[in-house]
């Protein structure tokens, strides 16, 4: 049987190597420019608005290139507008990318597993490989040192240190044996020593791997109070500003000074 990494290791060195992984920092990358669709990005206000200001930023810059004015100012600052929105954006879809990554270390663990399962109860010299994945309720499988319990299960013969960082996170091996309350074993753990008989107790698809692949796909992170108190602070000043700005042209023009700029003359 090949030797698995624990999942608490795994999952360590998944997320140290999360931002050097240049496959994922490639689709992040795609997936931040598939997030500025505005249909997508209106579900973040601020940011929606950053966006809307930033092409409209744009655009000035560009008329005031075509009539000849200088558009230097407005260029730098659409520049800075559009890396906020787009590193907002990569932020996200890095995080995304990282829980996409997490769940699908999880699932090669889960169908990379090998099982030993015996043939005979009172026998455990005999027994054959038998894929993690296609186990039963009810089947009894030999564990031995090195290899991982493929499945969640009760022991029922036996004695061994188990490392359950894949758990719990703590790579301090505890003792598992017949009986007690220290006879549960949960698949993708790694038997350190001795060995384990175990009844599986786990149908596919409802084992703690599944479980653990289900909650980190369906993960949702809510906001906590103060990041909605500021996401409010922030859409009411940008509000404000849109408004002061949007006001000015239409101000000036009363008094009688006109921006000099033929772009905005051609805006307004």
């Amino acid at each position: 049987m090949d030797m698995m990494i624990p999942q608490g290791t795994a999952t360590r060195r998944l997320r140290v190597a999360a931002f050097t992984d240049r496959q994922l920092l490639g689709r992040a990358a795609l997936d931040a420019l598939r997030k500025l669709n505005p249909a997508k990005l209106i579900r973040n206000p601020v940011i929606f608005v950053t966006e809307v200001v930033a092409i409209l930023v744009t655009l000035l810059a560009v008329l005031a290139a075509v009539d000849g004015a200088p558009w230097g100012f407005q260029a730098g600052i659409g520049a800075w507008l559009w890396l906020t929105v787009v590193f907002a954006t990569f932020a996200e879809a890095v995080a995304e990318g990282r829980g996409r990554a997490q769940a699908e270390s999880l699932r090669r663990a889960r169908g990379d597993a090998r099982a030993k399962l015996l043939l005979r109860a009172d026998d455990r010299t005999l027994w054959q490989p038998r894929g993690a994945t296609d186990l039963k309720v009810g089947d009894l499988v030999l564990v031995e040192a090195g290899d991982l319990v493929p499945s969640d299960g009760e022991i029922v013969e036996g004695i061994a240190s188990v490392n359950e960082a894949a758990v719990t996170g703590e790579s301090a091996p505890v003792i598992r044996e017949s009986g007690g309350d220290r006879s549960a074993v949960t698949g993708g753990t790694l038997v350190v020593s001795d060995w384990l008989v175990v009844r599986i107790t786990a149908a596919p698809g409802s084992t703690f791997l599944d479980r653990m692949i289900a909650l980190v796909e369906g993960a949702s992170r809510q906001k906590t109070p103060n990041e909605i108190a500021l996401d409010i602070l922030l859409a009411g000043m940008t509000i404000i500003f849109l408004i002061a700005v949007a006001t000015l042209v239409g101000f000036a023009s009363w008094g009688g000074e006109p921006p000099p700029s033929p772009c905005w003359r051609r805006c307004w």
